[in-house]
């Protein structure tokens, strides 16, 4: 723990695919995500080790996609910090915190406030903080959904079906 794998396991995304706009007429856009990195590394920084860790991630593409690496006109690496400097998310974390078994389940996001509701009758949470967590897109929404639903007919607003 503490350092980036040699050998990381690595999301292709290709937008470009459904959206040929965002990228010249024969060209793609791909976004290779990877969030298995520490936000800080143990005997070392990532100032010092993005272009490293960069290799590493090409290195791993062309063992699966021969020839990855020469068709890659830019490339743009961000880490955890970036992401936490760039868009304020603490410790870089787009799925709201750890993906660990301290923060799954019955404890996401914290204790006590994993049936979607807050303390603030009629505010309910639902996204990457929430059960099941982040990567499953529009999961945490339906069972916010869900559970909204059960309050508004247990105050009459909502005819059972």
């Amino acid at each position: 723990y503490g350092w980036y794998s040699q050998r990381p396991f690595i999301t292709p995304v290709v937008p470009t695919i459904v959206d040929k706009t965002l990228a010249p007429e024969g060209k793609h856009v791909v976004n290779l995500f990877g969030g298995h990195a520490p936000y800080t590394l143990k005997g070392g920084d990532w100032a010092n080790e993005k272009e490293a860790f960069k290799t590493v991630i090409f290195d791993t593409m062309e063992e699966f996609a021969p020839g990855f690496r020469d068709d890659v006109i830019e490339a743009q690496l961000l880490v955890a910090p970036d992401i936490e400097r760039i868009v304020g998310l603490p410790q870089g974390h787009i799925f709201h915190g750890e993906l660990s078994a301290d923060q799954l389940f019955f404890q996401r996001p914290v204790s006590g406030y994993a049936d979607y509701r807050t303390p603030v009758e009629g505010l309910y949470i639902c996204g990457s903080s929430m059960h099941p967590g982040g990567g499953v897109s529009g999961i945490p929404g339906a069972n916010a959904a869900r559970e909204i639903l059960k309050d508004l007919k247990k105050t009459r607003r909502v005819k059972a079906a």
